[in-house]
């Protein structure tokens, strides 16, 4: 079942697109959107998510800017407007928003997991850095280990600090994040006091996991997805 809802916030009213297993929920998942918005793949990847048992849901981030969601993945000069207002501030008061709603529905922190893609990978880590949750996973997040071309500063410096249980997804092949990036974050993640792991397929560029871009790898984005599944059966309560 799915449906659209509205989340107040400081910043102002903020859709959020959810989804709920057929049963009762096994714990809460926040999908976190790539550059181009909650579109038709991340609704998607959210009904994967309740399929696997949680409840689901996915924050639309944008909505300082009016919100909006790119289809077109060749598209990619959509997307920078769409950033317009949004800091990392921004990011943590709307994750906030949606683990509010999942405790609502009876969801502990230490049941809620946070999987996000692209500018969502990134922002999986700032928030494992900054909260408590039971689990966080980033695919092919840029900007963490090096300020990457979204207007977000680097947080490898947080790697030390993290405390919720992050699982890194990337490939070697993704032009805008270099494999020496993913090596020297995984270096500061020894120092980690929650579990961490870093996970590279050699062959899988940027956006792999996602099925509506020309640069799908299939063979890798189900591997990882069940990595996905996996690291939160592990950790989530």
């Amino acid at each position: 079942m799915t449906r659209d809802l509205v989340l107040d916030t400081p910043d102002g009213p903020m859709g959020l697109f959810e989804a709920a297993p057929a049963g009762t929920p096994r714990g809460g998942v926040i999908v976190v959107q790539e550059a181009f918005g909650v579109n038709a793949h991340i609704r998607d990847v959210t009904a994967r998510a309740a399929a696997a048992g949680y409840l689901a849901v996915a924050p639309a981030y944008f909505h300082r800017a009016g919100g909006g969601a790119v289809e077109d993945y060749t598209d990619v000069a959509s997307i920078f407007p769409l950033f317009e207002g949004l800091t990392d501030d921004g990011i943590l008061v709307d994750t906030d928003a949606a683990i509010t709603h999942l405790r609502a529905a009876g969801i502990t922190d230490d049941r809620i997991g946070v999987v996000g893609f692209c500018f969502g990978g990134r922002a999986a880590f700032l928030v494992a850095a900054r909260r408590g949750l039971g689990a966080a996973v980033g695919f092919y997040g840029g900007g963490i280990a090096s300020k990457g071309v979204l207007p977000f500063p680097a947080l490898v410096d947080e790697a030390a600090t993290l405390r919720t249980p992050w699982l890194g997804i990337f490939g070697d092949a993704d032009a805008s994040i270099p494999i020496d990036d993913v090596e020297r974050l995984r270096a500061a993640l020894a120092a980690a006091p929650v579990a961490t792991d870093v996970v590279r397929y050699p062959d899988a560029p940027h956006g792999f996991h996602c099925d509506a871009r020309a640069d799908h790898r299939p063979d890798a984005a189900a591997d990882a997805w069940a990595r996905t599944l996996a690291w939160f059966d592990a950790h989530l309560a």
